[in-house]
């Protein structure tokens, strides 16, 4: 890298970003659709186990496959497990 007679570079280098790899954590990619049913009652509470295919009925859509794991995906997917452990 060439320096200027200031001793500042006379460039600035990017660094390479790297993915963070397939998986369930954050800032990974999604390796399959996450879905969790709604309560059809009329609560519109999630229920149920998360699962790759839309469950029909009433569901939200957590994550799609290859779409980066945020915070607040791992939160519903943790919750989900939580409540699983639970009952």
């Amino acid at each position: 890298m060439a320096v200027k007679k200031d001793g500042q570079p006379s460039e600035a280098v990017r660094p390479q970003e790297y993915a963070a790899g397939t998986g369930w954590q954050v800032g990974q990619t999604a390796p399959e659709d996450a879905f969790r049913a709604l309560d059809a009652g009329g609560t519109g509470a999630p229920v149920g186990p998360v699962v790759a295919v839309h469950p029909g009925g009433y569901a939200r859509q957590i994550v799609s496959e290859g779409a980066l794991v945020t915070e607040g995906v791992r939160r519903e997917l943790d919750a989900a497990e939580a409540e699983s452990d639970e009952g």
